[in-house]
């Protein structure tokens, strides 16, 4: 099979940067989930309670993050280390410190998207000697992997066969499909049987240049029911009820989409479209 699409997301739940090739890394992706947002008190904040924040796109220039809203000028953020206050922020009740991008980020953030919990909202980067572990229970003997502000993992690898057995579902029920960018995966690929990726246990590179190891099933949200381009749900629940009712993990409860993953060997090397993969 290949890689027909990679994507990272610099900034947890704000727009993702489709790319032609990414460095990985022991944090998956080069730049990816490297900052998030929080309100005051170190809470991080995602399209969950903010869909708008799919509104806002992302760039990385060579010495910036570069944010930018229809309505609000862009702000620039350096990518230069330099001093910045620590934060104790909290993502999924893990605790962890963040590296404060100070008051113009986030009056830039509170403008464009107001308040959460009757809060402003901060941006904060993740610190580079910082080392957030994955949980244990899904690795294998010996195994350890670590992330940024990602949900769990480094790494979320999703099935381009999948979608389309999805949208297949979804216009038999009068739906209009959904493209991929709802699941927000780091890399797709192009295989020849639908959520044949459940079954994966790795994903090597032809000529051995990386692997990765596929270790949990990526529970959904209610974020694939935001659209991406708008920032607005057009219809709720939609396409996580119909992915409930397919049960693409029956002895698990819930919305499943996507497989979430680390890297096994091959720090450094470069993860590209058109990549051929063998799964095993």
């Amino acid at each position: 099979m290949q890689i027909t699409q990679v994507a990272i997301y610099p900034v947890k739940s704000l727009g993702g940067i489709a790319l032609d090739a990414a460095e990985l890394g022991p944090r998956g992706l080069e730049w990816d989930r490297r900052w998030m947002v929080v309100d005051e008190a170190g809470r991080f904040v995602t399209q969950r309670q903010l869909p708008g924040m799919a509104r806002i796109r992302v760039r990385l220039e060579d010495a910036a993050l570069v944010l930018e809203h229809p309505e609000a000028a862009p702000l620039s953020v350096p990518l230069a280390p330099r001093e910045r206050p620590r934060r104790r922020v909290e993502i999924f009740k893990q605790h962890c410190p963040g590296l404060d991008e100070g008051e113009q980020a986030a009056g830039w953030l509170t403008e464009v998207l107001g308040r959460v919990r009757q809060q402003g909202l901060r941006l904060v980067r993740f610190p580079e000697e910082h080392r957030r572990a994955v949980e244990p229970d899904h690795l294998r003997d010996g195994e350890r992997a670590h992330t940024g502000f990602a949900d769990g993992y480094p790494l979320l690898v999703a099935n381009q066969a999948s979608l389309d057995a999805l949208n297949a579902v979804l216009r038999g029920k009068g739906l209009d499909p959904v493209p991929m960018e709802r699941f927000r995966p780091n890399l797709v690929v192009a295989a020849n049987e639908a959520f044949a990726e459940d079954g994966w246990e790795s994903l090597a590179a032809e000529g051995g240049r990386y692997r990765l190891g596929l270790r949990k099933p990526c529970k959904r949200c209610q974020i694939p029911t935001v659209d991406q381009r708008i920032g607005e749900i057009p219809r709720p629940g939609e396409p996580l009820q119909t992915l409930i009712e397919m049960k693409t993990q029956p002895q698990l409860k819930g919305g499943y989409f996507g497989q979430n993953a680390i890297l096994l060997a091959g720090e450094g090397e470069m993860l590209r479209v058109g990549d051929r993969l063998s799964a095993s």
